[in-house]
């Protein structure tokens, strides 16, 4: 039997596929998240981590995506040989990728958790969609 796929039902599946983690990579993302005191992983299909409204990290296709500020993100690229994190063809220039390699070294990336955590705090809070009752 030959069922004809659209385009746009091939994409979507495509999609979910990708933007489904990788057991292994989700269990080392969730020890690092985890090693930080009151922070929790939030997301179905893409797990992240947000303060008042603005990510500071997350998971996708595999890779983690953590946000700096300038200076810290400099340093974090020289030290670990990494890039800016790309996502769709777009550069996010306020994020730094962090290979499943690198992932599985929480000592010595907490410390750049707190400071993404601590910068999180600093950006202009965004405001929440969710209907009071």
């Amino acid at each position: 039997m030959f069922i004809k796929i659209t385009r746009t039902f091939y994409l979507y599946i495509m999609a979910k596929k990708a933007n489904t983690p990788e057991p292994e990579n989700f269990k080392s993302y969730e020890t690092l998240i985890s090693s930080i005191t009151g922070e929790e992983i939030k997301g179905a299909t893409m797990p992240y981590t947000s303060m008042n409204g603005n990510m500071y990290s997350f998971l996708k296709e595999g890779m983690v995506a953590l946000r700096l500020p300038e200076k810290e993100r400099d340093e974090f690229i020289k030290k670990f040989k990494s890039k800016l994190f790309e996502t769709y063809g777009t550069v996010m220039k306020e994020y730094v990728t962090i290979s499943p390699a690198l992932l599985k070294k929480t000592k010595e990336l907490k410390p750049y958790v707190l400071l993404s955590v601590e910068y999180a705090k600093t950006l202009k809070p965004k405001a929440t969609k969710k209907k009071k009752s």
